[in-house]
């Protein structure tokens, strides 16, 4: 086993989770938090750049 990884098991032995050391695998964890955010969010709609752009210029935030 890896040090700074314990695994969490349930009374089937099971294992349900996982603990990581932030300080050893922090950055890790990053990147795996990311993915997880991609995988969450794949089914949401998407805009356009053309769209994002066009709601930017009517916020303010960007010159047309």
């Amino acid at each position: 086993m890896l040090s700074g990884i314990q695994f969490v098991i349930d009374e089937r032995g099971e294992r349900t989770a996982v603990q990581i050391d932030l300080k050893k695998y922090g950055y890790l964890w990053k990147d795996f938090y990311d993915i997880l955010l991609a995988q969450v969010r794949a089914d949401e709609p998407r805009e356009t750049l053309q769209e994002v752009r066009q709601r930017l210029i009517e916020q303010g935030k960007l010159s047309g």
